[in-house]
Protein backbone atom coordinates (compact mmCIF):
# COMPACT_ATOMS: atom_id res chain seq x y z
CA UNK A 1 0.00 0.00 0.00
CA UNK A 2 2.80 2.71 0.54
CA UNK A 3 4.02 1.91 -2.75
CA UNK A 4 1.08 2.19 -4.31
CA UNK A 5 0.47 5.75 -2.13
CA UNK A 6 4.04 6.92 -3.53
CA UNK A 7 3.05 5.90 -7.20
CA UNK A 8 -0.32 7.64 -6.90
CA UNK A 9 1.77 10.90 -5.34
CA UNK A 10 4.63 10.89 -8.32
CA UNK A 11 1.88 10.80 -10.97
CA UNK A 12 -0.43 13.15 -9.81
CA UNK A 13 3.26 15.49 -9.36
CA UNK A 14 4.11 14.85 -13.01
CA UNK A 15 0.72 15.93 -14.08
CA UNK A 16 0.91 18.91 -12.52
CA UNK A 17 4.44 19.51 -14.19
CA UNK A 18 2.79 18.81 -17.59
CA UNK A 19 1.40 22.38 -18.39
CA UNK A 20 4.55 24.23 -17.70
CA UNK A 21 6.78 21.24 -20.16
CA UNK A 22 3.94 22.55 -22.50
CA UNK A 23 4.79 26.11 -22.39
CA UNK A 24 8.32 24.69 -22.78
CA UNK A 25 8.05 22.85 -25.21
CA UNK A 26 6.32 24.92 -27.56
CA UNK A 27 8.18 28.08 -26.70
CA UNK A 28 11.51 26.34 -27.87
CA UNK A 29 10.16 24.11 -31.13
CA UNK A 30 7.38 27.65 -31.92
CA UNK A 31 4.66 25.12 -32.05
CA UNK A 32 2.05 23.71 -30.38
CA UNK A 33 1.45 20.37 -32.30
CA UNK A 34 5.49 19.88 -32.39
CA UNK A 35 5.75 21.03 -28.47
CA UNK A 36 2.48 18.73 -27.30
CA UNK A 37 4.25 15.71 -29.35
CA UNK A 38 7.12 15.67 -27.55
CA UNK A 39 5.65 16.54 -24.38
CA UNK A 40 2.96 13.33 -25.08
CA UNK A 41 5.73 11.17 -25.35
CA UNK A 42 7.71 12.10 -22.51
CA UNK A 43 4.31 11.93 -20.21
CA UNK A 44 4.20 8.36 -21.86
CA UNK A 45 7.43 7.18 -21.00
CA UNK A 46 7.14 8.63 -17.77
CA UNK A 47 4.43 6.64 -16.47
CA UNK A 48 5.47 3.98 -17.96
CA UNK A 49 8.96 3.88 -15.97
CA UNK A 50 7.78 6.30 -13.03
CA UNK A 51 11.89 5.29 -11.56
CA UNK A 52 13.19 7.67 -13.93
CA UNK A 53 11.29 10.45 -12.26
CA UNK A 54 11.81 9.37 -8.78
CA UNK A 55 15.32 9.83 -8.87
CA UNK A 56 15.26 13.50 -9.46
CA UNK A 57 15.78 16.31 -6.36
CA UNK A 58 12.14 17.31 -7.37
CA UNK A 59 9.35 15.89 -10.04
CA UNK A 60 9.44 19.26 -12.15
CA UNK A 61 13.22 18.69 -12.52
CA UNK A 62 12.92 15.07 -13.48
CA UNK A 63 10.61 15.67 -15.62
CA UNK A 64 12.32 18.39 -17.79
CA UNK A 65 15.15 16.05 -17.39
CA UNK A 66 13.77 13.13 -19.00
CA UNK A 67 12.37 15.11 -21.87
CA UNK A 68 15.77 16.14 -22.78
CA UNK A 69 16.94 12.76 -22.41
CA UNK A 70 14.52 11.36 -24.85
CA UNK A 71 15.44 14.09 -27.62
CA UNK A 72 18.99 13.00 -27.77
CA UNK A 73 18.42 9.63 -30.06
CA UNK A 74 15.44 10.91 -31.29
CA UNK A 75 16.45 14.21 -32.87
CA UNK A 76 15.67 17.86 -31.22
CA UNK A 77 12.86 19.84 -30.74
CA UNK A 78 14.14 22.82 -32.77
CA UNK A 79 12.39 23.83 -35.93
CA UNK A 80 14.45 24.17 -39.11
CA UNK A 81 13.39 26.81 -41.24
CA UNK A 82 13.53 26.45 -44.45
CA UNK A 83 14.79 29.74 -46.64
CA UNK A 84 11.44 29.61 -48.42
CA UNK A 85 9.74 29.57 -45.18
CA UNK A 86 11.78 31.92 -42.72
CA UNK A 87 11.11 36.10 -42.31
CA UNK A 88 12.24 37.69 -45.29
CA UNK A 89 14.14 40.86 -46.29
CA UNK A 90 15.75 43.04 -43.30
CA UNK A 91 13.92 40.90 -40.46
CA UNK A 92 15.36 37.74 -41.53
CA UNK A 93 19.15 39.15 -41.99
CA UNK A 94 18.79 40.52 -38.85
CA UNK A 95 16.79 38.37 -36.41
CA UNK A 96 19.22 36.26 -33.67
CA UNK A 97 20.93 33.63 -34.39
CA UNK A 98 20.88 32.00 -31.45
CA UNK A 99 22.18 28.41 -31.21
CA UNK A 100 19.69 25.90 -29.40
CA UNK A 101 21.68 25.10 -25.83
CA UNK A 102 22.02 28.95 -25.66
CA UNK A 103 17.84 29.16 -26.51
CA UNK A 104 17.42 26.39 -23.95
CA UNK A 105 19.57 27.51 -21.21
CA UNK A 106 18.00 30.71 -21.34
CA UNK A 107 14.34 29.40 -21.68
CA UNK A 108 14.78 27.06 -19.06
CA UNK A 109 15.83 29.84 -16.60
CA UNK A 110 13.83 33.28 -17.46
CA UNK A 111 10.66 31.29 -18.53
CA UNK A 112 10.55 28.23 -16.34
CA UNK A 113 12.53 29.81 -13.33
CA UNK A 114 15.23 26.78 -13.06
CA UNK A 115 18.35 27.68 -11.44
CA UNK A 116 21.57 27.62 -14.39
CA UNK A 117 22.68 24.49 -12.10
CA UNK A 118 19.53 22.87 -12.85
CA UNK A 119 19.55 23.91 -16.29
CA UNK A 120 22.58 22.37 -16.70
CA UNK A 121 21.85 19.03 -15.66
CA UNK A 122 18.45 19.06 -17.48
CA UNK A 123 20.51 19.02 -20.62
CA UNK A 124 23.22 17.30 -19.47
CA UNK A 125 26.06 19.86 -19.47
CA UNK A 126 28.56 21.44 -16.37
CA UNK A 127 27.11 24.61 -15.07
CA UNK A 128 29.96 26.82 -17.03
CA UNK A 129 28.79 25.89 -20.16
CA UNK A 130 24.94 26.91 -19.20
CA UNK A 131 26.83 29.92 -17.77
CA UNK A 132 27.77 30.57 -20.69
CA UNK A 133 25.33 29.82 -22.99
CA UNK A 134 23.04 32.36 -20.66
CA UNK A 135 25.38 35.07 -20.69
CA UNK A 136 25.88 34.59 -25.00
CA UNK A 137 21.79 34.25 -25.21
CA UNK A 138 21.45 37.45 -23.31
CA UNK A 139 23.46 38.96 -25.60
CA UNK A 140 22.08 37.72 -28.21
CA UNK A 141 18.99 39.23 -27.21
CA UNK A 142 19.98 42.76 -27.86
CA UNK A 143 20.65 41.85 -31.52
CA UNK A 144 17.38 41.19 -32.62
CA UNK A 145 15.93 43.38 -35.42
CA UNK A 146 13.54 46.10 -34.30
CA UNK A 147 9.79 44.98 -35.68
CA UNK A 148 6.38 46.62 -34.72
CA UNK A 149 4.82 44.96 -31.36
CA UNK A 150 0.76 45.44 -30.60
CA UNK A 151 0.25 45.27 -27.70
CA UNK A 152 -3.47 44.19 -26.18
CA UNK A 153 -4.71 45.06 -22.55
CA UNK A 154 -6.90 46.94 -20.67
CA UNK A 155 -5.06 47.64 -17.55
CA UNK A 156 -3.45 50.89 -17.98
CA UNK A 157 -0.45 50.36 -16.00
CA UNK A 158 0.20 47.18 -16.97
CA UNK A 159 0.39 47.97 -20.54
CA UNK A 160 2.35 51.50 -20.23
CA UNK A 161 4.83 48.56 -18.25
CA UNK A 162 4.58 46.22 -21.43
CA UNK A 163 5.21 49.16 -23.56
CA UNK A 164 8.10 50.32 -22.23
CA UNK A 165 9.54 47.30 -21.88
CA UNK A 166 9.02 46.45 -25.50
CA UNK A 167 10.42 49.67 -26.68
CA UNK A 168 13.98 49.24 -24.14
CA UNK A 169 14.04 45.60 -25.82
CA UNK A 170 14.68 48.00 -29.02
CA UNK A 171 11.11 47.67 -30.86
CA UNK A 172 8.13 50.17 -32.05
CA UNK A 173 4.76 49.70 -30.18
CA UNK A 174 2.34 50.60 -33.18
CA UNK A 175 -0.17 50.92 -30.40
CA UNK A 176 -2.15 49.85 -27.30
CA UNK A 177 -5.33 48.76 -27.48
CA UNK A 178 -7.94 47.76 -24.52
CA UNK A 179 -10.83 46.42 -26.43
CA UNK A 180 -11.19 43.76 -29.15
CA UNK A 181 -12.17 46.75 -31.90
CA UNK A 182 -9.52 48.84 -31.19
CA UNK A 183 -6.97 45.77 -31.53
CA UNK A 184 -8.20 44.40 -34.92
CA UNK A 185 -8.10 48.78 -35.85
CA UNK A 186 -4.89 48.98 -34.48
CA UNK A 187 -3.97 45.56 -36.42
CA UNK A 188 -5.10 46.62 -39.33
CA UNK A 189 -3.68 49.98 -39.74
CA UNK A 190 -0.21 49.14 -38.61
CA UNK A 191 0.27 45.43 -39.66
CA UNK A 192 2.26 44.83 -36.29
CA UNK A 193 5.11 42.17 -37.36
CA UNK A 194 4.28 40.84 -33.45
CA UNK A 195 0.95 40.77 -30.84
CA UNK A 196 1.33 40.83 -27.13
CA UNK A 197 -2.33 40.14 -25.79
CA UNK A 198 -3.75 39.70 -22.66
CA UNK A 199 -6.06 36.66 -22.24
CA UNK A 200 -9.29 38.70 -20.47
CA UNK A 201 -9.96 42.20 -21.57
CA UNK A 202 -12.70 44.34 -19.95
CA UNK A 203 -16.13 43.16 -19.94
CA UNK A 204 -17.06 40.25 -22.31
CA UNK A 205 -13.86 41.51 -24.55
CA UNK A 206 -11.63 38.25 -24.94
CA UNK A 207 -7.40 38.71 -26.13
CA UNK A 208 -7.89 35.18 -27.61
CA UNK A 209 -10.84 36.54 -29.56
CA UNK A 210 -9.04 39.60 -30.74
CA UNK A 211 -6.07 37.83 -32.35
CA UNK A 212 -8.35 35.43 -33.68
CA UNK A 213 -9.87 38.25 -35.72
CA UNK A 214 -6.41 39.67 -36.62
CA UNK A 215 -4.68 36.12 -37.48
CA UNK A 216 -7.59 36.05 -40.17
CA UNK A 217 -6.32 38.95 -42.41
CA UNK A 218 -2.85 38.27 -41.74
CA UNK A 219 0.08 35.07 -40.22
CA UNK A 220 2.21 36.77 -37.64
CA UNK A 221 3.68 35.57 -34.24
CA UNK A 222 1.53 36.34 -30.87
CA UNK A 223 2.63 35.99 -27.09
CA UNK A 224 -0.41 35.29 -24.46
CA UNK A 225 -0.17 37.15 -21.24
CA UNK A 226 -2.12 35.35 -18.60
CA UNK A 227 -1.80 35.56 -14.59
CA UNK A 228 -3.54 31.71 -15.70
CA UNK A 229 -0.79 29.74 -17.48
CA UNK A 230 -2.20 26.35 -16.98
CA UNK A 231 -5.68 26.99 -18.25
CA UNK A 232 -4.02 27.59 -21.93
CA UNK A 233 -1.95 24.80 -21.98
CA UNK A 234 -3.96 21.53 -21.98
CA UNK A 235 -2.91 20.02 -24.52
CA UNK A 236 -7.04 19.21 -25.43
CA UNK A 237 -7.81 21.69 -28.39
CA UNK A 238 -5.67 24.64 -30.30
CA UNK A 239 -3.60 26.88 -28.20
CA UNK A 240 -1.28 29.23 -28.09
CA UNK A 241 2.52 28.30 -28.79
CA UNK A 242 3.63 31.60 -26.61
CA UNK A 243 2.22 31.33 -23.08
CA UNK A 244 4.19 33.70 -20.29
CA UNK A 245 2.84 34.55 -16.65
CA UNK A 246 1.88 37.36 -14.58
CA UNK A 247 4.03 38.97 -13.21
CA UNK A 248 6.49 38.96 -15.45
CA UNK A 249 10.15 40.28 -15.57
CA UNK A 250 11.57 42.48 -18.45
CA UNK A 251 14.04 39.13 -19.13
CA UNK A 252 11.19 37.07 -19.57
CA UNK A 253 9.14 39.59 -22.21
CA UNK A 254 12.25 39.83 -23.97
CA UNK A 255 13.18 36.44 -24.10
CA UNK A 256 9.48 35.28 -25.54
CA UNK A 257 9.69 38.01 -28.14
CA UNK A 258 13.11 36.84 -30.07
CA UNK A 259 11.93 33.71 -29.55
CA UNK A 260 8.63 34.20 -31.01
CA UNK A 261 10.60 36.21 -34.08
CA UNK A 262 12.44 32.89 -34.68
CA UNK A 263 10.69 30.32 -34.67
CA UNK A 264 7.05 31.72 -36.68
CA UNK A 265 7.19 32.83 -40.07
CA UNK A 266 6.31 36.33 -40.63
Amino acid sequence: MPDESVAKNLSESITRTLPFLRRYARAASGSQQRGDEWVRLCAEVAVRQPELIAKAADTKLGVFKLFHSLQQPFGGLERHVSDAESVSGRLKESLTDMAPLQRQVLLLTVLEGFTVANAAEILGIDVETAERGLEEARKELQRVASVRVLVIEDEAIIALDVADIVRNAGHEVVGIAATEKAAVELARKHSPHLVLADIQLRGADSGISAVNEIMGAMSIPVIFVTGFPERLLTGKRVEPAFVISKPFDPDLLRAAIAQALHTVSI
